[in-house]
């Protein structure tokens, strides 16, 4: 069994004990981004120098994706938050089903095997159940580009056809602002011959820091950020040194709506705001205070009121941070309305909301909450990651103390949450079956 796996496996026999009631208070620190730090990890691929990263969270995902790229003959050297990738030996272009199936983030490698071996066989990935997700859109992407690709047995194999060695650049629309096709394609025209441009492109931070990434490499990449990339291809890329991961825009919103649903003043930091401008001003709305600067944000939260949000791309309201906001509501003045309009499956959480008191009715996509002037502890599980983190927060606040299970979710995106919590005055354990 991996190490990744044997971890997950741990995580399954926990559970956190979270005790209601307690203040917050003194600085939160965020770790490095996990949906960034997946990708960055997998565009070492694209060159056989070293390329190292710094800011790396310790999660079990990015156990998932070191084993992935080491089955793939990658040399990984992993040094507290510094993490260093040597592709000079790949030793082939299919990671295998029982790795990949576990994090979605796997397929990813599919753009960068491609560009530079000129073929690549992934399975269809895995990761939280929250929705189809389809990759649809990365298997056009790859198509433009040249390449010839199938699905079969659940494997997407492709390659370049007859004797071309390179993909090459193309004009591509996608049909939804996707963040993984956006990062597949990027990854494989980077290497391509010609100009490529991707429009309707996701505007995320992490397609930003990967495009920053890349053009420390030596990528030509411009307009990351807007919903227009053009890519000039070049032939090779070189490593780097050091490359700093950018702050995680989700943990830094989740343990913010901590710090809101306790009603305590909380320093979080470091916080790239302009990451944040949806959440932020939806703290606002609802009664919270916001000192910014550069390095973080602190919170002063008032009387809570209810106020609706929508789930969108960057740069609105993300979908990561619904569930957690949903437990907010929970205990706010008034009726909210949630609507989840990324991820079909992203309201399995309000089952157990209600366990602990919440007045929460669903009509579709879009939940419905009606404060209430408290909550109480209850044993609940976390369906997926994001989840997970909700029921954390309703435990912080609930009378009681709330057993939350689920934590093979949870420690895929948050970095040690009870000895972070714990630091701000929570009181927060882990305990085995």
């Amino acid at each position: 069994m991996t190490a990744a796996a044997t971890a997950s496996q741990e995580s399954l026999k926990q559970h956190l004990n979270v005790t209601g009631g307690l203040q917050l208070n003194g600085t939160f620190r965020v770790s490095g981004a996990k949906n960034s730090a997946l990708v960055l990890m997998t565009a070492s691929l694209l060159t056989e120098d070293c390329v190292e990263l710094v800011n790396i969270p310790n999660l079990t995902d990015i156990c998932s994706m070191s084993e992935i790229l080491e089955s793939l003959g990658v040399q990984v050297t992993r040094d507290s938050d510094r993490i260093s990738l040597t592709a000079s030996n790949l030793n082939g272009s299919n990671p295998p089903y029982e790795l990949v199936n576990s994090l979605r983030a796997s397929f990813f490698s599919i753009g960068p095997l491609l560009g530079r071996l000129g073929q690549a066989k992934v399975p269809l990935p895995g990761g939280c159940r929250i929705g189809a997700r389809p990759v649809v859109e990365h298997i056009r992407g790859l198509k433009s580009l040249g390449a010839v690709v199938s699905v079969e047995h659940g494997i997407v194999t492709a390659s370049l056809p007859g004797t071309r060695k390179r993909l090459r650049g193309a004009q591509i629309v996608l049909d939804c602002p996707s963040v993984g096709a956006t990062e597949t394609i990027l990854m494989a025209a980077v290497l391509a011959e010609g100009t490529s441009t991707i429009e309707n492109a996701a505007q995320e931070p992490e397609v930003q820091d990967l495009a920053s990434l890349l053009n420390v490499m030596g990528a030509r990449i411009t307009g990351a950020g807007g919903p227009v990339i053009t890519v000039e291809g070049v032939e090779t890329l070189h490593g780097c040194r050091d490359y700093p991961v950018i702050p995680d825009r989700i943990e830094a919103g989740t343990f913010l709506m901590a710090a809101a649903i306790t009603r305590s003043p909380l320093r979080v930091e470091p916080v790239i705001p302009e990451h944040l401008s949806a959440v932020l001003q939806k703290l606002r709305d609802c009664g919270c205070a916001l000192e910014i600067d550069e390095q973080g944000v602190t919170i002063t939260p008032g009387e809570l009121t209810a106020v609706d949000i929508t789930t969108q791309p960057f740069p609105g309201f993300p979908t990561d941070l619904q569930a957690p906001f949903m437990a907010l509501m929970c205990t706010a003045q008034g009726t909210s309305v949630i609507s989840e309009k990324i991820y079909e499956n992203r309201l399995q959480h309000v089952a157990e909301l209600q366990r602990m008191g919440a007045s929460i009715r669903v009509d579709g996509s879009t939940a419905i909450v009606e404060g209430v002037s408290s909550l109480s502890a209850a044993p609940v599980t976390g369906s997926d990651l994001r989840a997970a983190a909700a029921m954390v927060l309703a435990g912080l606040v609930a009378r009681g103390t709330t057993k939350v299970s689920g934590l093979k979710h949870l420690d895929r995106g948050y970095d040690d949450i009870e000895s972070k919590l714990s630091r701000v005055g929570a009181r927060v354990n882990r305990n085995s079956v």
